[in-house]
């Protein structure tokens, strides 16, 4: 009140807002209606991990294989023992091999992105940086629970407030908008290749728009080849990795845990690489952890 008796305008709208409030309580109950009850918020169903492996013919005749990842899976960036090795070695946790807890969940592992050396993005691993990440570049990004996506750094990722963990950026999209860009057809802008050759062992990964990710590789293709299939395959986005024989790599367990096998006919490495240690950044894909079956107790 003021002195003179007359009711505060900013009072008197907030007690009339106060007022309209009550009355519509007043009549949801005369009609019987219950307050609102908040509902709880059901967790995601696990699914169980699953790899998928194909092949396919481009119309120039190259073996392309795709590795499709599916279900409650996760994704770990490991460091490699010579790169970036020193830069991360004494900083994070996942190294040169799958081990451990780690390797009872393994389902598949494949080859990361170009050498450090070679400056085609940035390289984030647990937090640690051993390369600043770049805006414009593909980056596959992986928060702290191991779910992964690929963008455009800058560019609709990092979401707001997103929980950032590991970052590879490898050049610039191969498929955006599940198309092929333009910029895959120029080969000579995806990579130095072994004697300066169009066709030569080539990877790339991909995003559908599920959420999943796929894998394409082949020891003798070309980037546009890669972008084809893996928009065939349901990409709406997707990056190249590593090319040329020696690092381009799929390795796949018939089982989370089994023996592992090579995914890429006439892959140079042996299917046992990511598990004895290996000198390049690579991923891993891990299945979800077992569920203790009722009743037991540890």
């Amino acid at each position: 009140m003021r002195q003179d008796g007359a009711v505060n305008p900013g009072r008197r709208v907030a007690w009339t807002a106060g007022l309209a409030l009550a009355l519509l309580a007043a009549a949801g109950c005369a009609r019987g209606q219950a307050p609102a009850k908040a509902v709880p918020l059901r967790a995601a169903p696990v699914l169980p991990g699953r790899v998928s492996v194909s092949h396919v013919r481009a119309a120039d005749g190259s073996k392309i294989t795709i590795a499709a990842f599916s279900g409650s899976v996760t994704y770990v960036l490991h460091n490699g023992s010579a790169d970036p090795g020193k830069l991360l070695a004494r900083q994070v946790t996942a190294g040169p091999k799958v081990a451990g807890a780690s390797r009872a969940r393994l389902l598949a592992a494949f080859n990361g992105g170009f050498m450090m050396k070679s400056l085609a993005g940035g390289y984030e691993q647990e937090g640690h940086v051993a390369r600043p990440l770049r805006a414009g570049l593909a980056s596959l990004v992986i928060d702290k629970s191991g779910r992964t996506r690929i963008g455009v750094w800058g560019s609709g990722v990092p979401a707001p407030g997103e929980d950032v963990y590991s970052v590879r950026q490898n050049l610039w999209p191969l498929v955006s908008g599940g198309e092929p860009t333009r910029q895959s057809a120029r080969w000579q802008r995806w990579g130095g290749t072994l004697g300066h050759q169009e066709y030569v062992a080539r990877s790339a990964l991909g995003e559908n728009a599920a959420g999943d990710l796929i894998y394409a590789a082949s020891m003798s293709t070309s980037p546009e080849d890669l972008a084809r299939a893996l928009a065939a395959a349901g990409a709406v986005v997707a990056m190249e990795l590593d090319i040329n024989p020696e690092w381009v790599q799929l390795d796949v367990a018939g089982r989370p845990g089994g023996p592992l096998t090579a995914g890429i006919p006439s892959q140079h490495r042996p299917a046992t690489q990511y598990l004895t240690g290996w000198t390049r950044d690579f991923i891993a894909v891990l299945a979800p952890p077992a569920v203790p079956p009722a009743g037991h107790v540890s």
